[in-house]
């Protein structure tokens, strides 16, 4: 199934092992410059080769991957670790899960504006204020 024999396009590439969900998609992202092959910035019709690595930035990250093999056409998501390898940090990895660690403080619908006693206390939590404050 994998062909080394016969490049793909880069904006193909990424929409084939299901970086992008359309083709049109992974070419406004090299058009837009999120799209860099080789640490060089590229082109839509940019061919790559077997060994290359795509580094694709997809807001909040930037997504690594090395080029292993060419697809026929889109792959199932189960068969895109034969075409391409991630090498995307774990530190950019845990940008994705920043979102669970944040405070969320929720206020009963119809409680009004928080009085001063709670503004303190939300501040206590948020980390800016002091616990003498409490």
């Amino acid at each position: 199934m994998v062909s080394s024999g016969e490049p793909l396009r880069v904006d193909k590439w990424l929409w084939c092992i299901r970086a992008c969900k359309t083709r049109s998609e992974a070419a406004e992202a090299c058009r837009s410059g999120r799209v860099r092959v080789n640490e060089v910035e590229a082109k839509a019709s940019r061919e790559l080769k077997v060994g290359d690595t795509v580094s694709f930035r997809k807001s909040p990250i930037t997504c690594t991957y090395k080029v292993i093999g060419f697809p026929k056409s889109r792959v199932a998501a189960k068969l895109v670790a034969e075409f391409a390898d991630d090498q995307t940090p774990q530190a950019e990895r845990d940008k994705l899960h920043v979102d669970r660690l944040t405070i969320f403080v929720q206020r009963e619908k119809g409680t009004g504006r928080p009085t001063k006693k709670d503004r303190r206390q939300l501040d206590f939590l948020m980390g800016k204020g002091s616990a003498s404050q409490r």
